[in-house]
């Protein structure tokens, strides 16, 4: 019984690196078709959201199975009840991911105001935390889920930076004020993304430790 149990856990862990690779994809595509101003990888980025839902349904079927069938309690349970709300952020990055690619859309046909330097490091960095978290997850290592926590600082930081620059854009030129505003929406899709990669972080000390910040359970 316990074999099998394993096998499960094991099958769940594949799921969310398979998951994990498909918005670290989104990410990846997402900024690089910004970047080149290239229309049909941003739609490819955004029709690919929908192996992004059906790969959530998967995780959260097995999980639900995993929780009717073999009743676990303890440590086994926190994995089972953190992959749930794992997904659901991940998932999460995925519509953003999306969103980004819309707006890359629109913004194709247009000059770029400025160079773009400090978006495609957050979504470097972005990457990077989605990740580190999930390797923390499958390898239960506390010390990699907390550097992936502590590393949303150097995305917020990216992010501060990239509006500041968009304000001086737009009190140098109002003329600059649409495209600023969208690429500062792009950068606040990605300080998002940063956000929930860092709850999927915490999600992971909890199925490590029993505690979700202040509170212990389990």
């Amino acid at each position: 019984m316990r074999k099998r149990f394993d096998e499960q856990l094991s099958n769940l862990n594949t799921s969310l690196i398979e998951m994990g690779a498909l918005i670290e994809t989104a990410i990846a595509g997402a900024v690089k078709a910004l970047v080149n101003q290239d229309i049909e990888l941003a739609d490819k980025v955004r029709h690919g959201d929908d192996a992004v839902n059906e790969k959530e349904k998967e995780i959260e079927s097995a999980c639900l199975k995993l929780l009717l069938n073999q009743q676990p309690v303890a440590r086994d349970l926190r994995q089972i009840s953190t992959a749930l709300k794992m997904i659901t952020d991940m998932e999460r990055i995925g519509d953003q991911a999306a969103d980004i690619s819309e707006l890359c859309v629109y913004l194709a046909g247009q000059e770029y105001i400025t160079k773009l330097t400090n978006i495609p490091k957050m979504a470097e960095a972005t990457i990077k935390m989605v990740s580190d978290a999930i390797d923390a997850f499958v390898k239960k290592d506390l010390a990699l889920a907390e550097a992936v926590i502590a590393y949303d600082d150097i995305v917020d930081g990216l992010f501060m930076t990239v509006k500041n620059d968009m304000i001086d854009l737009i009190h140098h030129d109002v003329a600059n004020g649409e495209q600023a505003l969208d690429l500062l929406q792009i950068a606040k899709y990605f300080e998002r993304i940063g956000d929930h990669a860092q709850n999927i972080a915490e999600w992971v000390i909890f199925s490590i430790t029993g505690k979700h910040k202040e509170i212990q359970v389990l």
